[in-house]
């Protein structure tokens, strides 16, 4: 249920719907699979602390976990920038969840399979 190899992410980022905050730019292409799949990107020049950014992947997992009916065959990548640290887990639960409900949508209406 991730995106491993470094064609899955660039096939993800080449032609993906976007949804965008401050703190987070998730990308989503059908994958043709059954199982959505995810890929994170947290940079260390984002997120300076190894236990901040553990932080933030635990949270994205557990968001991706709980929606992954409603991701069902995408493949998803989280692009994380500096201020979702300051969030709190809930805060960040429901930005995530916007995210997941806008892209889902798109996915469906550009890929009617």
């Amino acid at each position: 249920m991730r995106l491993l190899s470094a064609a899955d992410f660039e096939r993800v980022f080449q032609r993906a719907e976007r949804s965008s905050s401050k703190s987070l730019t998730v990308l989503a292409r059908p994958s043709g699979r059954r199982r959505a799949r995810l890929g994170l990107a947290v940079a260390r020049k984002q997120i300076r602390t190894a236990v901040e950014r553990n932080r933030v992947k635990r949270l994205i997992r557990e968001s991706f976990r709980h929606n992954q009916a409603l991701l069902e065959g995408l493949d998803v990548v989280v692009v994380v920038r500096a201020p979702l640290v300051t969030k709190s887990a809930d805060d960040v639960r429901r930005c995530l969840d916007n995210h997941w409900q806008q892209l889902s949508r798109r996915c469906r209406q550009a890929d009617p399979h």
